[in-house]
């Protein structure tokens, strides 16, 4: 099984963090997995987004036309990715930042308040933990404790005294995307 997954928003958000972890959770679950981050030329607030496939077989390309699954962080973003989802896929939006809805009846669709969940718990920076977590809940890929462990060894090394902030972000984002039963 192969998975496409697009992860775009505003640079300084962990957009390129968000896939990378994606990435080498999968590998630590041995997986064959390819990242390909694209970003404009400005540090923070210029635009970013990451390719990341996790596949149990050899990955042809690190291109993606219509990802299964895509997570968007800010409204460009969203009117740039949510038509491009495939028939059948998820699109996790932070709707923190995004006040419009998705008119697809053909995708699954999450909106998690992120930016609002990351503050609550620490630091809005944190938010790209909270749509990882959301997108293991809605779609499991990987567990979420490979996940975990993958932030737990691959947070930079400054990063490190948020270790347990950001697993209690993760998690949070996985119990609010947790399909509700009716």
């Amino acid at each position: 099984m192969e998975t496409s997954i697009i992860i775009a928003g505003f640079g300084g958000q962990g957009v390129l963090f968000a896939g990378q972890l994606l990435a080498y959770a999968g590998m630590d679950a041995g997986k064959n997995v390819t990242w390909f981050p694209s970003y404009g030329p400005e540090m923070r607030g210029g635009t970013a987004n990451c390719v990341v496939i996790i596949s149990d077989d050899t990955i042809g390309a690190p291109i993606v036309s219509q990802p299964d699954i895509a997570v968007v962080l800010n409204r460009p973003s969203f009117d740039k990715y949510e038509p491009l989802v495939k028939k059948g896929g998820l699109l996790v939006v932070n709707n923190s930042l995004v006040s419009v809805t998705s008119g697809r009846t053909d995708i699954d669709t999450i909106y998690i308040q992120a930016n609002a969940i990351a503050e609550e718990l620490g630091t809005a920076k944190m938010l790209n933990m909270v749509v990882v977590g959301a997108l293991l809940a809605a779609r499991p890929i990987l567990p979420l404790e490979i996940v975990e462990a993958a932030l737990v060894n691959h947070l930079p090394a400054s990063k490190k005294h948020l270790t347990e902030a950001n697993l209690q972000v993760i998690r949070r984002g996985y119990e609010a995307g947790l399909p509700v039963n009716n």
